[in-house]
């Protein structure tokens, strides 16, 4: 099921450009500029303020993930998975354990599942927050981010609790989790589910039907669906050009298919409608994620958090410290001695920006054959020249 972002109808909005053509300029803008939000350099040429044509290098930002992974163990390359986008950790974790898992045959039981929705939903949250409330200050309201950047920090508390870490998480492990959810982490989580909800509207209370937001952000960077197909375009990006398209609905995984919930689109693929598609998003993901605590609550079993895979689980730390046979194990599971089967799969989740996929070749050593990361904002960067002509 998906659900149209309408726009209110009195608003109407047209770009007006006056003044004959002038001299052109050219604009240097990055590659670390405070207007880039990364090492991402722009050479724009510029009529006055209205951008003619765009020229963009993003090699700044390439670390040498896959290759770096090409030569870890699988059980080490989750940290590297954490770089791949910070503002939202947690997914590019989840999705990593669940392409190994795949390719080993490797069944999670259902509170893994939930447990992982919970998680990978609070980390969409907070990439959202994170979008949105920049688009704000970019704006000129920074206001709103002061306010519902305090959610985001309660988020991070929550991952705090459950793996250690807040912003590069390594949270979780091939099977499920390295450990159970606390008490402290429950009791936090309850009290975001009850809070979040009036502060993502008092946050949208200040931009959503606010005209100035509005005139700075509609019919800014429109794309039709057409052209946001052909360049590949996923997640929220895709959506708001009217198509509804999400992993967890087209291909399900981790038990989502047990969940009830939404797919926001917009409708002209501007920036209003991508900012209105996220902040729609956040409210799903809290349904998603109460939904997941109900059906955690009714399961008898409060104890599970991986499954029975021992070549991947690590033993408990108090036999490792007192028994041989454990300490073995431990070296041999983060040495990455676990047996791999000789293949190749290709698995996406969901990420908060969109599709994020993880192609695994394998070839039955200690490391990946070939690994490739499919990156949902590549692809919007190929479509950017394109986005901002004609702006100003």
């Amino acid at each position: 099921m998906s659900k149209a972002i309408v726009k209110p109808d009195y608003w109407q909005h047209d770009m007006v450009q006056s003044g004959e053509h002038k001299e052109l300029t050219t604009l240097n803008l990055g590659p670390t500029h405070p207007a880039t939000h990364g090492i991402f350099q722009n050479v724009l040429t510029l009529d006055g303020e209205v951008i003619q044509s765009a020229e963009q290098t993003i090699g700044y930002i390439h670390r040498a993930f896959e290759k770096l992974a090409e030569r870890r163990p699988f059980y080490q390359i989750a940290p590297l998975t954490d770089r791949m986008n910070y503002c939202s950790a947690p997914i590019n974790n989840m999705g990593w354990h669940m392409t190994v898992e795949k390719l080993c045959g490797i069944e999670t039981p259902k509170r893994v599942d939930y447990l992982r929705i919970i998680v990978m939903e609070l980390a969409r949250i907070a990439d959202h927050v994170i979008c949105n409330s920049v688009i704000g200050v970019d704006t000129g309201a920074l206001t709103g981010f002061t306010y519902i950047f305090q959610q985001r920090e309660a988020i991070y508390e929550i991952f705090e609790e459950i793996c250690g870490a807040r912003l590069t998480t390594n949270m979780g492990r091939i099977g499920g989790f390295e450990r159970n959810f606390n008490e402290a982490a429950w009791a936090k989580l309850r009290q975001f589910i009850k809070v979040f909800p009036g502060k993502l509207q008092e946050f949208e209370n200040l931009l959503v039907r606010n005209r100035i937001f509005m005139d700075r952000t509609i019919n800014c960077g429109p794309f039709s669906a057409e052209r946001a197909l052909s360049y590949g375009f996923t997640g929220p990006n895709l959506r708001a050009c009217g198509v509804d398209y999400d992993v967890r609905v087209a291909d399900p995984y981790c038990s989502y298919n047990d969940l009830d919930f939404i797919i926001p689109v917009g409708e002209s693929g501007d920036t209003y409608d991508r900012f209105m598609v996220r902040s729609q998003e956040m409210k799903e993901s809290l349904s998603m994620i109460r939904q997941c605590v109900e059906k955690l609550d009714k399961m008898p079993d409060k104890k599970t958090f991986s499954a029975e895979v021992p070549a991947w689980v690590l033993p408990p730390k108090e036999e490792v410290y007192n028994q041989m046979e454990a300490l073995i194990w431990h070296f041999k599971i983060v040495m990455g001695e676990s047996n791999v089967p000789v293949g190749e799969v290709y698995h996406c989740v969901e990420g908060a920006n969109g599709e994020l996929g993880f192609y695994l070749v394998s070839d039955g050593g200690r490391t990946p054959a070939r690994l490739h990361f499919r990156r949902p904002c590549f692809i919007y960067y190929q479509a950017y020249p394109e986005m901002i002509r004609a702006a100003c």
